[in-house]
């Protein structure tokens, strides 16, 4: 029977990011994820349920999420589940379910001094004497060999 472990999870920061280098000399940073779930329940009332997730990110993504993060801000995270196992000094059991993340995604933008969003009124897009107006985007450049004349049908 095949299998599929993959996590995607957006979530805030419930405390700041720690940056650890392992015997082996890799990085590994460690933070935790809080997630919220609303709902209406069959009385009416508003309900809410939060998780707290603890994650996992190695290498470049780790330092990344270490250098670019702190308490309180969202990220989108994409990954999979490994479970940790270890016994404790007096002989006790323990696990724990961690996300190791693979991809992450900023969602807001870094805040700047002042506590307003750096770089614009955080809608993509800019303000110039009182217009708004869109990123211009530079179009792609068209592969080599890729013209109409070389399509195979």
């Amino acid at each position: 029977m095949a299998s599929f472990n993959k996590v995607i999870l957006m979530g805030n920061l419930t405390r700041d990011p720690e940056l650890k280098t392992l015997s082996s000399q890799a990085t590994v940073c460690d933070f935790s994820l809080a997630v919220n779930r609303r709902w209406k329940a069959g009385d009416g009332s508003d309900r809410e349920e939060v998780l707290f997730i603890d994650c996992a990110a190695f290498g470049k993504t780790g330092e990344t999420i270490a250098g670019s993060l702190t308490k309180g801000r969202p990220i989108h995270i994409e990954g999979r589940l490994r479970l940790e196992q270890w016994e404790q000094e007096d002989g006790q059991k323990r696990s724990k379910i961690r996300v190791v993340v693979e991809q992450f995604r900023f969602v807001d933008r870094k805040p700047s001094g002042n506590g307003q969003s750096a770089g614009g009124n955080g809608r993509g897009k800019r303000r110039t004497n009182g217009k708004t107006s869109r990123p211009t985007r530079q179009p792609e450049a068209e592969p080599v060999g890729a013209g109409a004349e070389d399509a195979p049908f």
